[in-house]
């Protein structure tokens, strides 16, 4: 497949870089910065959303998908940044928000005018006999998933924030309004799309209550019709495109469902998020909690992953980091004392394995949580409830915030860094949000003397250079030894063994005698190399790439080879 030796950078362009001095990031910021994204040697940016929207959710609440928000530039803009981009050999992803509208958007303001055709786009409900709600639903941002639909008495379903109304995809004219964007994009050369909170979309048509000590959340994720709205889909946008890159936002889902979205025989996706890697930070499942990372269950829910959709020939996205997530450093490892090599482990153990690793902007260069004082530094909306309910749980205001410090979607939205100044060189107005530690932590400095930026341009060139990387297959390896995360990469003749040690410890770990004279690939520890114990640093990654032919026909090719040479030999 032409994806899996790919890797792919997200920009939140309304952090990247700020061309105007109006403290939002633009696309014309992004254009001025297409040479650093160059000299990273990405093969695609997926940018978040930068269509017309109200700004509820950032961008995700849209109100036009064919039109560029005034803040972020214009339509030319886009053309000229495509342009550009492509000659530097970069290719685009956009995010693609379809379970779900702005409230501002056209079609449901007619549907609020009375249009019985528009009304037929969302899900829009009367009240229980009782006059209570359509449902028992909580919205993912938290109350419930109703609001009123002007004044007729009904109201209309919003599984997000308030002014996000679910779209009704059991209608025809949705599904094809849907494939009518995304075919308005291809014409402009655009062939990756990432579809947001996509396993959503297959709600049932007759909504009804979530069983007592049920989440409402299993009534309408990953349900059967998902994945026939996909395959119609696909053939009528991107499955048009040999070489399209698509990749479905799937919380909470399953390895099957997984695989069956992404296996090159369905005709759907071509890779899948999931997140169970990142809920080993929540406590009895609970996102808005403070305790420490399960590190056993982190490593078993990947490998777990890793060898499931191996084994059904499924594929993911490899991520730590995203929009929607605090930075993983903060999460995974040791921001204090080891810094730079955290950054470098967590790298390494996503880019060496099986799956199209993502890169989210700030993590090459080790960006970090900000250090926030207060809730007057958030500005997410999600961040905001949260607080709000835990003070309503009884909590303090210093053990609330200390959570949202923690946790909040708003920790890796702040702006790039791209210097020590002020605002960190991303604007010469005010931030949106704002930077707090880009004088230890930015570009400049990355670039002049770092060396996660040079890690993160090695990783991406072996996974170009070495098939095992990029399409071999994977078997976990130690899960006996404490927090250590280690596989084995299997591609023909070639074996990769991939050791991580995750802790602040010295570990030693007893290598296969196969490994024990095998090249060091690459390493985050100069002095590292292996031997029959092998002992890591804290945070110490390393990369064992054995070359020896295995099994009855390897060794026969390798004796017609010898004899060949020796031939050869004879002959001169």
């Amino acid at each position: 497949m032409g994806f899996h030796n790919k890797v792919i950078y997200q920009l939140y362009p309304k952090s990247f870089y700020d061309s105007n001095g109006d403290g939002v990031g633009d696309l014309r910021g992004i254009i001025d910065k297409i040479d650093y994204l160059k000299s990273l040697h990405v093969d695609m940016i997926w940018f978040n959303p930068f269509f017309v929207s109200p700004q509820y959710d950032n961008g995700y609440d849209v109100a036009d998908y064919r039109q560029i928000d005034p803040r972020f530039g214009t339509m030319a803009d886009f053309d000229e940044l495509a342009k550009k981009l492509k000659a530097a050999g970069i290719d685009i992803m956009l995010d693609m928000v379809l379970n779900h509208t702005s409230t501002e958007h056209a079609w449901f303001q007619k549907a609020l005018a009375g249009d019985k055709h528009y009304q037929a786009y969302y899900y829009i409900r009367p009240p229980k006999p009782d006059g209570s709600l359509p449902t028992n639903w909580e919205s993912k941002f938290g109350g419930p998933a109703w609001a009123p639909f002007g004044d007729t008495g009904n109201y209309y379903l919003h599984l997000y924030e308030r002014r996000q109304a679910d779209l009704n995809w059991h209608n025809p004219a949705v599904r094809q309004e849907a494939a009518a964007i995304i075919n308005f994009w291809r014409a402009k050369g655009v062939h990756g799309f990432r579809f947001d909170v996509l396993n959503v979309i297959g709600k049932a048509d007759k909504l009804v209550d979530a069983p007592p000590s049920v989440a409402s959340k299993t009534l309408y994720t990953d349900t059967p019709i998902v994945q026939d709205y996909l395959k119609e889909l696909a053939a009528n946008s991107f499955g048009q495109d040999d070489n399209r890159v698509t990749v479905g936002e799937m919380s909470s889902t399953t390895i099957a469902n997984s695989i069956a979205y992404t296996k090159p025989d369905n005709h759907e996706l071509s890779m899948v998020f999931q997140f169970h890697h990142l809920k080993t930070d929540y406590k009895n499942g609970e996102k808005w909690s403070k305790v420490p990372y399960d590190f056993n269950a982190l490593r078993d829910i990947l490998h777990t992953w890793g060898q499931g959709l191996d084994q059904g020939g499924g594929w993911q996205a490899l991520f730590w980091n995203n929009h929607d997530q605090p930075r993983a450093i903060n999460r995974f490892g040791d921001v204090g004392q080891y810094r730079v090599k955290s950054a470098e482990l967590l790298a390494a153990a996503i880019h060496l394995s099986r799956g199209t690793p993502y890169i989210y902007m700030g993590e090459e260069i080790g960006m970090t949580d900000p250090d926030y004082t207060s809730m007057a530094d958030y500005v997410d909306v999600e961040a905001k409830n949260a607080y709000a309910a835990l003070l309503g749980k009884g909590m303090s205001e210093k053990e609330a915030f200390g959570i949202i410090l923690a946790k909040a979607r708003d920790n890796s939205r702040t702006p790039m860094q791209w210097d020590a100044s002020d605002h960190a060189g991303f604007t010469t107005g005010t931030p949106w949000l704002r930077p707090t530690n880009q004088a230890a932590i930015n570009v400049q400095a990355e670039l002049a003397h770092g060396e996660i930026f040079k890690f993160y341009q090695q990783l991406i060139a072996l996974r170009k250079q070495y098939p095992v990387i990029s399409d071999g297959s994977y078997t976990p390896f130690g899960t006996e030894i404490d927090r250590l995360y280690a596989y084995i990469r299997t591609y023909g003749t070639q074996q990769l063994l991939v050791l991580n040690n995750f802790s602040d410890k010295t570990m030693t770990v007893p290598l296969p005698e196969k490994f024990q004279t095998a090249k060091v690939l690459i390493t985050n520890e100069a002095t590292l190399t292996p031997t029959a114990i092998m002992t890591l640093p804290p945070y110490a990654t390393i990369g064992l790439l054995q070359k020896a032919l295995f099994g009855w026909f390897a060794r026969r090719r390798h004796l017609r080879q010898s004899a060949a040479g020796f031939s050869c030999q004879q002959t001169r």
